[in-house]
């Protein structure tokens, strides 16, 4: 006689069909017959965390690094409630998830049962799809079409609730096999043909690179294009590390908050943008086009959403990379005009420069600057690199370079505090044998630092560094620019070296950029979790938000 198959039984098998490696989660009593199997079956290893919300971080950074959905999966009641601010934040921000949320049973679901809540219908607005599972024969079909809609288009969170007598019931069918993806074909002749005529004929033609050009295909035909063409390219904070090397010259910086960069600079001045898998949640296009006056032609998978600052004149949907590969042959011996080119030339060179004296740092204290360049001599291109959310976020978006996509991870979208160690954790297990760096604010790095654990446990090399200046400063200096004084934005002392230690981390605290430079050199490439406390002095925020280039560039 077979052994007796249950609901929990399709749920782990469908996540085996689908290759998953790893699920996050916390488990409870809700959905514990899921985590049994998962302990016992040979399947996905189960990361068990300290935060329904550090779980679903993992899931998304899954998402973000290799374009398949992560899986986290949690119990009901405040395990599901807990998903709501990582799951919004990976649909706003392209990162496929599948999560799973335990459920009262049936009978409950209508009551004023212990932990009975609408669960589906709380995801709705957090997600791409959200539904209740009502049918134990169902869960398979319902865990595939989720999984395909987290990747597809757009990708994003999808979330299922599951009661648990449908976990618990006795099924007799198989688990569905996974289909293949559809694949997508370039866009039209006509359309690449009308792009390809638009540059010859522009003066100073733009790429605007956002984070769907950041997909690992698509960074390479983007980088075969401009071997061959010589077009200036600006990235998003989620496009990071599409431009390589040998491509520097391209380059003109980053775009997100405060309009006043290089990157701004030049879509001002564009006669041409041209926007590749880029998203409006990244850098609202009334940034760097107040003035109305772009022209702009988008080339992604799916077709953009439209607003006053946003007005395409055409759209080259289909594969970005395909489409790509088929322009090169159409623009191949385009030339920026000489004219174009000192001005580039010059904005180059005003973009290398800063207007910061470090050297009158507070004693003690670290300029963010020294911070950014010490950090830079340290890291390899191949080395993942985290960035929580905060005034450290804009200076290493700014001044930090990377070479690789999906290297540097910023949160852009929803700019949501506690990101850095949960993804730092997934890049360190999807990427072995790389140390993988995660940089926080003392603010933002208490949202999940107790995550640190999770870490130690899986004796993870990751370098976490702690930005800490005692305040909420993004928001602080923002209010004294503003009121001309902050509120609400000041805490207490927090000795994290000791905190380290107490989690089973190495901790230390470097003061000056040699003392940084000496411990990031002293870290073995094996060693598991080690946290840096490194005082910062933030007084030269303010001139973040004011105008950095001369009136020339404008």
């Amino acid at each position: 006689m077979s052994e007796k198959q249950f609901g929990a039984n399709l749920v782990v098998d469908s996540l085996i069909n689908h290759k998953v490696k790893y699920v996050f989660g916390i488990p409870g009593a809700k959905i514990d017959r899921v985590f049994d199997l998962l302990e016992n079956e040979e399947g996905p290893q189960m990361v068990v965390t300290r935060h329904e919300q550090g779980a679903a971080f993992m899931a998304q950074a899954v998402g973000r690094l290799t374009g398949e959905p992560g899986v986290v999966v949690v119990t009901s009641g405040p395990g599901v409630s807990n998903l709501a601010t990582p799951l919004l934040t990976a649909t706003s921000e392209g990162d496929a998830i599948l999560a799973i949320g335990g459920q009262v049973k049936r009978s409950d679901r209508l009551k004023r049962a212990h932990q009975s809540m609408d669960n589906a219908g709380m995801m709705q607005s957090a997600t791409k799809y959200s539904a209740e599972v009502l049918d134990p024969d169902t869960l398979s079909e319902s865990i595939a079409n989720a999984y395909r809609i987290a990747k597809s288009g757009h990708p994003g969170a999808t979330f299922l609730s599951i009661p648990q007598d449908v976990t618990d019931a006795e099924v007799s069918i198989k688990a569905i096999q996974p289909l293949s993806d559809p694949k997508m074909g370039n866009a039209s002749i006509d359309d690449i043909n009308y792009l390809a005529q638009a540059i010859k004929n522009a003066v100073l033609p733009v790429i605007l690179v956002g984070a769907g050009a950041s997909d690992v295909k698509v960074a390479s035909s983007l980088r075969n294009l401009l071997t061959h063409v010589n077009i200036p390219v600006v990235e998003t904070f989620q496009g990071a590390g599409v431009i390589s090397h040998d491509l520097e010259h391209t380059f003109y910086g980053r775009i997100g908050l405060f309009r006043n960069q290089p990157g701004d600079m030049l879509l001002k001045r564009s006669d041409l943008v041209i926007a590749v898998g880029y998203d409006p949640i990244e850098y609202e296009a009334r940034n760097w086009n107040a003035e109305i006056d772009s022209r702009i032609i988008v080339i992604d998978n799916a077709i953009a959403e439209i607003d006053t600052y946003y007005q395409p004149e055409r759209e080259l949907i289909g594969d970005i990379a395909a489409t790509l590969d088929n322009l090169l042959p159409a623009v191949r011996g385009y030339k920026i005009p000489k004219g174009t080119k000192e001005y580039l030339d010059g904005l180059h060179e005003v973009a290398e420069q800063h207007e910061f004296d470090t050297e009158n740092t507070e004693e003690g204290r670290m300029h963010p600057l020294d911070l950014v360049s010490t950090f830079q001599e340290i890291v390899k291109d191949d080395e993942t690199v985290t960035v929580d959310v905060g005034s450290l976020y804009i200076w290493m978006a700014r001044h930090f370079k990377s070479y690789e996509p999906r290297h540097l991870l910023f949160s852009n979208g929803m700019q949501t505090l506690g990101v850095a160690l949960p993804w730092a954790i997934t890049a360190a297990l999807l990427r072995p044998g790389k140390k993988v760096y995660s940089h926080s604010g003392d603010g933002g790095f208490l949202f999940t630092g107790q995550e640190l654990e999770t870490a130690v446990r899986l004796n993870l090399p990751i370098v976490q560094i702690i930005w800490n200046d005692g305040h909420y400063d993004m928001v602080k200096f923002q209010e004294e620019m503003k009121y001309g004084r902050s509120a609400a934005v000041d805490f207490g002392y927090v000795d994290y070296v000791k905190y380290a230690e107490a989690m089973g981390a190495t901790g230390y605290r470097a003061h000056s950029k040699e003392e940084l430079a000496e411990i990031l050199k002293s870290i073995p490439n094996t060693t598991g979790p080690v946290v840096i406390d490194v005082p910062l002095d933030y007084s030269d925020n303010i001139k973040l938000a004011e105008k950095l280039l001369p009136e020339e560039f404008y």
